[in-house]
Order: structure tokens, then sequence, then C-alpha cells
């Protein structure tokens, strides 16, 4: 059977036991298209939102990862692991925490609130010298790590039931929920670690809006795949960046990449002024067709792109 041409994004629920690898593989097979990549992964553990991206909307990927992120979060204290989540081998706490107070504790997780050092865990796929920091670890090998700045937008306490906390975080690409568990632990004297986590949301994609393989394989095998919804055009995930519509002329010269001026778009008329160095623009063609995202360099008033997509319908079988 001729592989399927499949240009989109899909919001899956990942459950718990498989790794984003694991996603992606199934979804291989379900959908007979090995054009697939995930936005950033989830511990095998772990469970909720990973936009998958198909076909064209590969090249979305690192964009994706870029998105702020929500989790909710269990907080375990008293406890310190060398995964720093419950699944690891307990190397230290203490009982500490029956001494403080929940205004103690309160203020201690609302305080990494902001921008903070963070110190990537050992157990993450981080790599060191081509090798990832996992793989070192079960390796009883511990390297040095350099602290990276992350950022906390926001952190709800939900529920506290000490040694117990349940934990809603917004906060940028990079951060490590489990070194954020371990981290107020540390602050708090007594430990911690990570005991359970659900990701709500990546960017506009949200967990109530995300589908399990399950169901996703239902809707494939009963044929209702693209009518459901389910698929989202590559094109919708890009909505923040405006819309620049090519002159008739200048759809051959976006179509291969070429460098294009003002004088290329149809639409830029007093446009000029407002627009900042950088800024990514959408790219139309005469017809109104998406094409590609192109990037506005100042300097020399002309725009460069940054990601080509086909020309074909995005999110529907080739001919």
């Amino acid at each position: 059977m001729a592989e399927q041409m499949i240009n989109g994004i899909i919001n899956v629920y990942k459950e718990p036991g498989f790794t984003s690898h694991d996603v992606v593989a199934k979804l291989r097979g379900i959908l007979k298209t090995k054009k697939i990549g995930h936005t950033g992964t989830l511990d095998p553990d772990a469970e909720g939102v990973l936009p998958v991206c198909i076909g064209n909307a590969t090249k979305l990927c690192e964009l994706l990862t870029d998105k702020t992120k929500e989790y909710q979060a269990g907080l375990l204290l008293g406890t310190v692991t060398d995964t720093q989540d419950t699944s690891g081998t307990i190397i230290g706490g203490n009982n500490s925490w029956k001494e403080l107070s929940t205004k103690e504790i309160r203020q201690a997780v609302l305080g990494f609130t902001g921008v903070y050092s963070q110190i990537p865990p050992m157990y993450s796929a981080l790599k060191v010298n081509g090798k990832k920091l996992y793989e070192l670890a079960r390796e009883g090998i511990e390297v040095e790590r350099k602290p990276r700045n992350v950022e906390i937008y926001n952190i709800e306490i939900v529920s506290m039931e000490i040694p117990r906390a349940e934990l809603i975080v917004r906060c940028s690409k990079g951060t490590y929920i489990r070194t954020l568990c371990h981290d107020i632990g540390s602050r708090l004297g007594c430990g911690g670690c990570m005991a359970s986590l659900v990701r709500n949301a990546v960017g506009r994609f949200h967990i109530t809006d995300s589908h399990t393989l399950s169901e996703i394989e239902e809707l494939w095998n009963e044929g209702r795949f693209f009518e459901s919804g389910i698929l989202l055009e590559t094109e919708k995930a890009l909505e923040e960046y405006p819309v620049l519509k090519t002159m008739p002329h200048a759809d051959k010269l976006v179509r291969n990449g070429n460098v294009l001026a003002w004088e290329s778009f149809s639409d830029a008329v007093n446009m000029e002024a407002g627009v900042e160095d950088g800024q990514w623009f959408r790219i139309h063609d005469s017809s109104g067709r998406f094409l590609a995202v192109y990037e506005y360099q100042k300097r020399n008033r002309t725009f460069k792109s940054n990601k080509m997509f086909c020309c074909r319908q995005m999110g529907r079988k080739e001919e």
C-alpha cells in the first residue's frame, strides 16, 4: 500500500508507560507514513499533551518545542532520589517537613516564580559528548552539568496535604519539573522529588483537546480521520504570524525560496513602518495558497525564507 501524504499536527494524549519515541513509532504504524516527529520529550511515567507533527509540519517541531508549557505536578517532600522522581532510588531526605508550617512551604514554592538557574538532571535526554545523560547515569557515571536559566511564569498550589502538594506550573521551554520539585525540597531543607506529572498544555494545544493513540487508530480504521478534525492544518499552527500575499510575478520566486523585496507583495503598502527586524510572516502566493514562512531583514529591506512548505492543500491525501 502506497504511503499517504498527510500534513498537519495531532494533539496526542501520551499515556503513562509510553516514551515519546513510542508514540511516534505507533503513529507511523497507524497512519502508514514515516515522516512524523514529536515536539519535546515527556518522561515515560508522565502523561498528557504531546503535539506530533506529520509531513511538512515536521518543520515546526523545533518551533512548537519553544512554546510555553503547563504542567500539573505532585510534589513529595522528605524524599530525594537519583532520578528526582519517585521512580528512582532513594538517596536522601528527612522528616523535617513535619516541623514546617503551611505558610513556609507555600512561600518556598511560590518563591521559584520568575527566572531561576536550574541544573539539568542526570536522568535527562541532554547530550554530553554525543551521549545522552540518562545513558551515562545508567552506567553509574555522573558528569558536571552547567546551570541554565529557565522561567517559571506562574505556580498555583492546587492542594496541600503535607508531605505532598499538587502544583500547576506554567513555564518556559527547557524547564525540568522534576528538578523544580527537587529544588523546592532543597530550599525547605527536607528534600523533595516529583511524585506525578501531567502536561496540560503546550502553546495552543490543551489536554481537553488531546486524543489517545487508540482513539486515533479507531478514527483511521473507520475512515473518519480527516473529517474528524483531529488533524490541525500546518498553517493553523502559525496563525500568530501575519500574512503577506505575493504578486503573480513573484509566485515562482517564493516557491524557489528566493529572497523577496517589498515590491513582491500585493498587500505591503504602508506596512513597512510597523515591521520589526526578524519578524516572521506567512507567505501566500497570488492565488492564496500557503507556501512558506519568511523573516524580515530590516537592514536591506528584504524577506528571507525561514521554512518552506509544499504548495498542495494541507491535511489531504495527495493524488
